[in-house]
């Protein structure tokens, strides 16, 4: 019986990750676990602060770029930076978001606030994404991942902009799979339950004992977990899957 040649993997060493909202939370556990890998993590952050420090926790090769991922010419001014420094995006984050207002009815949503949700947790993963396809389709290599939620699956009452707007990622995630799946591109998804992190300081205490509550291992998730996962789906080794969205919630998802 004839079997095909596996893909050629590249080493960990030598690529460059281009990771939004980085200088903290998922984002930052992740960009930890990369740069362990010898990854070059460059992150794009609108809070300047916290991106003073991030090249001694991650290596002096590190990238720390003060942009709103939500402004198309600053998110292609980044890359532009990105590639002219490393020569290369190979893996995209998408981990910049927002809950906005929660533990209100969808009738009491305010539409501005609705639309600054939609701007920042979908809008933004696509100007990200559509700065760094073009590299990524030149060198016929990439690995992306657009960070969702298990509410965008299941929905959270009281939590109607976040997630519709995770559910929206989640069919950006499957569209652009089946869109580049011959380019040696692989466009993914993850959605974890509750994962304590800064996000979750505004909201109404209630709001976060619902959303545990649903989870029958009964706990939150780990950054470090979360952490795991985010290396799996875009590691070399990850050949063969795209336009799928993994679970991280502790056995609430039920598709």
């Amino acid at each position: 019986m004839q079997t095909s040649s596996l893909p050629e993997i590249p080493a960990w060493k030598g690529q460059t990750a281009l990771i939004t909202g980085g200088a903290d939370g998922l984002g930052f556990a992740l960009a930890q676990r990369l740069a362990s890998r010898g990854v070059t993590v460059a992150v794009l952050d609108i809070n300047p602060a916290k991106l003073q420090g991030l090249p001694a926790l991650l290596g002096a090769g590190t990238l720390a770029i003060q942009t709103d991922v939500s402004n198309p010419e600053a998110v292609r001014a980044a890359v532009a930076q990105i590639v002219a420094q490393t020569g290369r995006v190979d893996i995209l984050v998408n981990c910049a978001g927002i809950t906005g207002q929660t533990n209100i009815k969808s009738h009491e949503v305010d539409l501005a606030d609705f639309d600054r949700v939609f701007t920042l947790n979908v809008r933004a993963s696509l100007v990200t994404f559509q700065a760094v396809a073009p590299h990524m389709l030149e060198r016929k290599y990439g690995r992306v991942l657009h960070i969702a939620s298990i509410a965008g699956k299941e929905g959270n009452a009281g939590m109607l902009a976040y997630s519709a707007s995770k559910a929206a990622v989640i069919g950006m995630t499957k569209v652009q799979g089946k869109e580049y799946a011959g380019t040696g591109i692989s466009i993914n998804a993850l959605a974890p339950a509750v994962i304590r992190t800064a996000i979750h300081d505004n909201m109404p205490e209630a709001q976060i004992t619902y959303m545990t509550d649903k989870i029958p291992m009964k706990r939150c998730g780990t950054t470090a977990e979360f952490a795991v996962m985010g290396e799996f789906i875009v590691s070399p080794e990850n050949t063969f899957s795209t336009g799928f969205c993994f679970d991280l919630s502790g056995g609430r998802a039920t598709y």
